[in-house]
């Protein structure tokens, strides 16, 4: 699906940074932007080989993350871009995020150097090539290994409100109870909820 879909195809071509969700150590969630490269089986970023999302992964490989627009600019963007493969949403979610959910299971290697998927990511990221080569020949001089961790998806969901939307409330069916969910909307009713 990652490597065949028009949505996902065209937000992972997108600048734009996965959202990466892990356990801290002290078992609190963090979330940090990531620049990231897909090969076609994993997402794949590198860090410095002492940062401390390095020691949690490793402690728990279990990640979550998200790479998504919203209404800006970048997002009417791709929102267009999305459109000209797909077709356009309906009105009312014409300025609606378009987003890929997942989950997945992250290992860690530690490198010497600068790995080249990190170069790579960073590439997208900055674009102009001439500060691009730069950058790399900085990063190159002062690194002297990094941490490159692989995410293998192992959950996805895409949400680009023409063809496919938010899945129903099942989390919220958790929190509020299986009885008070709307089986005709897939809303929960939280009327008297104190």
């Amino acid at each position: 699906m990652v490597n065949t879909d028009p949505v996902i195809q065209t937000l992972m071509a997108e600048p734009i940074p996965i959202r990466l969700a892990y356990l801290g150590l002290d078992g609190f969630p963090r979330s940090v932007p990531i620049n990231h490269v897909w090969n076609g089986q994993a997402f794949l970023f590198a860090t410095p080989n002492l940062a401390y999302k390095v020691k949690a992964i490793t402690a728990n490989p279990q990640v979550a993350f998200t790479l998504d627009v919203g209404a800006g600019r970048p997002g009417r963007e791709t929102r267009a871009k999305v459109s000209a493969l797909i077709g356009p949403p309906p009105a009312a979610f014409d300025f609606a995020p378009i987003a890929i959910h997942g989950r997945g299971l992250a290992t860690v290697e530690l490198t010497p150097g600068v790995p080249q998927e990190h170069i790579d990511a960073s590439r997208r990221m900055i674009g102009d090539d001439e500060k691009w080569e730069e950058w790399a020949r900085v990063r190159r001089a002062e690194t002297s290994g990094m941490a490159l961790i692989t995410i293998v998806p192992t959950h996805l969901v895409v949400v680009d409100f023409v063809t496919r939307f938010p899945p129903p409330s099942e989390v919220n069916v958790t929190a509020f109870g299986a009885d008070q969910l709307d089986e005709s909307t897939g809303r929960v009713n939280v009327a008297g909820r104190a």
